[in-house]
This record gives structure tokens, sequence and C-alpha cells, in this order.
């Protein structure tokens, strides 16, 4: 098996707020966009869609039981950046050898940052 991409696909009730929060409080790239479905960049080989539920075959599941985990070079330089967008993240814990901190987005999806 030869993996090109991995795309993790949110399909959202607050579909234009969930948009919003990751192009303009995260500044995610938008890679792809149609007027019901938006790509962001994670990555080189990572990417995060965001989908309207009213508009697709999958409803949402309000936030219950997606973590999306996000490994970064210090959790302190994200975290700072965070809170400078006005986005609330979560104090840092130590978790599994780790710093983490989370972040949730306007559908409830938890958003976990670890270096």
């Amino acid at each position: 098996m030869d993996i090109k991409t991995v795309n993790t696909i949110l399909y959202c009730k607050k579909w234009e707020e969930t948009v919003a929060f990751y192009k303009t409080a995260i500044e995610l790239p938008v890679i792809f966009s149609r007027d019901w479905f938006v790509e962001f960049k994670l990555g080189a080989m990572a990417r995060l869609s965001v989908a309207d539920e009213a508009r697709a075959s999958i409803d949402s599941s309000d936030g219950k039981g997606i973590t999306i985990s996000i490994e970064v070079d210090d959790v302190r330089v994200i975290r700072a950046y965070l809170a400078s967008r006005g986005v609330n993240p979560t104090a840092i814990k130590h978790l599994w050898e780790s710093q983490v901190l989370y972040i949730y987005d306007p559908e409830g999806n938890r958003i976990e940052f670890w270096s």
C-alpha cells in the first residue's frame, strides 16, 4: 500500500463557524474549497476537511469520540500562539512523557497539541 496523503473529514452542524475557526483562529492553509466542503493542510501528507452536515450523507458526531492529535516542536510556543489568536487553550499537562494541551472547535471536536 502506497499512501500519499491522509485526510480526516469532520461533518459539522456549525459548518461556517468551524471553517472560520480553522481558517482564521488557527490559520490553517486552505488547499481546496467548495460551498459546503473545505480542505485544510496540516502537513506534507496530512489534511483536515470540514464538511457541512446539511449537504453531506454523514451526520455530525457532535464532537463526541474525536481527538485530532498534532505533534509540534514546542507546545509552549503553540499555547502562546493560540492564546494570542483568541483561542482558549487548556493548561499544559504532562501525559505519556509528553507536554499536552487541548482546544475545542465550534463543533466540539477536541484538538490536542503535544511535544
